[in-house]
């Protein structure tokens, strides 16, 4: 139902002059590249990465130097940084190095709290949903389930509230899991947060029982976009404005004030009287952010 993202690094992504296959990595990543590589990585996506995580980032890169055919950090770091690099290697190292981390219905009290008052509230004042649609962003969606979680719930409440109309829109900085979102096809371990009379809705099961596969209903996904997009971006590239932003468990991975101006960017596409939805061990609290505290990591901007 999908490819594996290991089968698509032919050979696009190759260094110039590189060996197809190396059999091994000559020597661990040194202070010096690692030092220089969590520089990198923190200017173009706002990721710290302190000393504690030199292994892991190790660990991760390895990946790439076998996909791209060379033998030492020091030349991966060469090519990395050559405009062909950055060109073409740019992004799949942003793809390992991120956490994609996530489940459908995580955090449900948030579901209830848009429905229940969100929703209702942002019909009445801005005719969100009636006059136009309602628009919802699920930033850093990694591989789907929050978008998909969002539209469900509010196709649920679209079939109670006749001439209801939404869009919902998922961002990520990672192209491996957003190829995933867009397919939209997850193990069986990944639904149990689906409610049993949600799954028969919205799930479609694979022909084949024993792959143990489901698919999210072509219906669904029509009201789902995706996009890829990089919170260090000076602009976002959008024109939409948004009366809802989820933006979960994203913003523990920057400093504090990576975090306000983050914020300060999603408010810029969020309508006034917006709210904003954050992960629950995230707090704006202190920061200089035009948003209102409404709820336990709910926001309205101001």
């Amino acid at each position: 139902m999908r490819t594996d993202a290991r089968d698509c690094t032919k050979r696009t992504d190759m260094a110039p002059g590189a060996p197809e296959n190396t059999a091994y990595i000559k020597a661990g990543l040194s202070s010096e590249l690692f030092a220089r590589l969590s520089d990198f990585i923190y200017s173009e996506s706002g990721i710290k990465m302190p000393a504690t995580k030199k292994t892991m980032l190790e660990a991760r890169l390895q990946k790439r130097l076998r996909a791209v055919g060379l033998s030492s950090f020091n030349e991966y770091c060469s090519y990395l940084f050559s405009p062909a690099g950055i060109e073409n290697e740019m992004v799949h190292m942003i793809d390992v190095v991120t956490t994609n981390k996530t489940d459908f219905f995580r955090e449900p009290q948030h579901f209830s709290y848009l429905t229940e008052q969100v929703v209702p509230e942002l019909i009445r004042t801005l005719g969100a949903g009636m006059r136009r649609p309602f628009m919802i962003w699920s930033a850093a969606c990694s591989s789907g389930e929050e978008p998909y979680t969002i539209a469900m719930v509010m196709d649920q409440f679209a079939r109670k509230h006749p001439g209801f109309t939404f869009q919902v829109l998922g961002t990520d900085i990672s192209t491996k899991v957003l190829e995933i979102a867009r397919e939209a096809v997850y193990e069986d371990d990944r639904i149990e947060g689906i409610p049993q009379s949600l799954r028969r809705i919205y799930l479609m099961r694979s022909r084949d029982r024993s792959k143990g596969l489901v698919r999210i209903v072509p219906e669904l996904r029509g009201l789902v976009r995706f996009r890829r997009l990089n919170f260090m971006a000076e602009d976002f590239g959008m024109r939409e404005k948004m009366d809802v932003i989820f933006c979960r468990n994203v913003l523990i991975y920057f400093d504090r004030p990576t975090q306000e101006k983050v914020i300060n960017r999603l408010c810029g596409h969020l309508l006034s009287g917006g709210f904003l939805f954050t992960g629950h061990s995230e707090t704006i609290n202190g920061m200089d952010v035009p948003l209102r505290p409404m709820a336990n990591t709910v926001s309205r901007r101001i």
